[in-house]
């Protein structure tokens, strides 16, 4: 996406430049003969071109904005008809010629030092076609004064370049960093900050992106620990977060890297296990809950089931079409798995048949 957004930034800027270039052109050859110097007229080919060219050229990419036309080939093609026509219109001035090269070529260098103050290549070979011609024709008392007109803008025009290129390299590397930090917040925005699990905006963002299944099923199990409130109330919450980070690490390490694990409430967890059999299901439940089981978290409120914080778990199978519904079923199946006692794991299916 940055390199993308970039390169239509600078595709803006050229087609910008370029635009600005025809119209100066066209404008020029209409004013080359409507305000010619020493009343001199000249309808040649290369000013009818010039001005076919620049009109027809923007006329066309205004209406084709997304085709690419090569800037420098075009300023180089009308740099070579400029000399057409300053070589064409130098025949007929008879007295000052001098002056009317050096009005030509500052003329020239006008429409490319305003059309291509960024583009230095674009800018050379549009003027130097005409500056040879001045050259060509000038005597040599006059060639400081045309030299000196060129270079001028080339020097300007190529330390301009040289420090946009760096304002570019620093503006490109400054908005990576600025689309780095904010896909960074994005994904922060996306995980519980205490577990390191999705959040449900995390979960309903994954849920989207679901994989086609393959083989077996979708899954999906809700997670609750037992008798949580009690922990909490008599162990404080700072022992519950403690509680809650392990068994959220548990969680994580007894399924597949695939398989999305969320955050689902307080002390409730959600994992969508993806492409699975039901007994593989049920054995991924199975491990969770032993997992859990085996971290040895005392919890003297459970003691109707055990000495040690426990979960109990509902499975149901995960439907695309119907994902509120595939959680209510677990849900179900969750409730009753705590109604049978906790530390238990009931899948929906077995709640509808029991």
């Amino acid at each position: 996406m940055t390199s993308q957004s970039w390169r239509s930034l600078v595709n803006s800027k050229y087609q910008l430049s370029l635009r600005l270039f025809l119209f100066l052109n066209a404008t020029s050859a209409v004013f080359s003969v409507t305000n010619p110097l020493y009343s001199v007229r000249l309808f040649s080919f290369p000013l009818v071109a010039i001005f076919i060219l620049s009109t027809g050229l923007f006329a066309w990419h205004w209406k084709e904005k997304t085709r690419k036309v090569n800037i420098p080939v075009v300023s180089a093609i009308f740099g070579i008809l400029w000399a057409w026509q300053i070589v064409s219109k130098f025949s007929l001035i008879t007295h000052d010629r001098a002056t009317y090269l050096v009005m030509v070529l500052l003329t020239v260098l006008f429409i490319g030092s305003l059309a291509f103050a960024s583009n230095i290549k674009a800018f050379t070979l549009h003027s130097l076609p005409a500056f040879i011609a001045c050259l060509w024709l000038g005597s040599h008392e006059s060639w400081l004064r045309m030299i000196y007109s060129f270079a001028l803008p080339v020097a300007a025009i190529g330390i301009h370049n040289i420090l946009q290129k760096r304002n570019d390299r620093f503006a490109q590397t400054l908005l990576s960093q600025l689309l780095e930090e904010r896909e960074t917040l994005s994904d922060l925005s996306m995980m519980d900050p205490l577990t390191g699990l999705y959040n449900r905006r995390g979960l309903q963002s994954r849920l989207e992106n679901l994989p086609r299944v393959d083989n077996g099923e979708h899954f999906v199990m809700l997670l609750d620990i037992d008798h949580f409130k009690a922990y909490n109330d008599h162990y404080g919450h700072m022992m519950g977060d403690q509680a809650l980070i392990r068994v959220s690490a548990a969680i994580r390490d007894a399924v597949r890297s695939r398989d999305i694990v969320a955050r689902f409430g307080g002390e409730e967890f959600m994992v969508l296990l993806t492409s699975i059999s039901l007994d593989h299901a049920r054995q991924t439940a199975e491990r969770i809950r032993q997992k859990v089981y085996d971290l040895k978290i005392p919890h003297m409120f459970n003691e109707s089931v055990a000495t040690n914080v426990t979960i109990s778990i509902g499975i149901a199978i995960y439907d695309d079409d119907d994902p509120e519904g595939a959680l209510e079923k677990a849900d179900k199946a969750l409730y009753e798995a705590k109604h049978m006692g906790r530390n238990n794991i009931l899948l929906s299916d077995e709640l509808q048949t029991a």
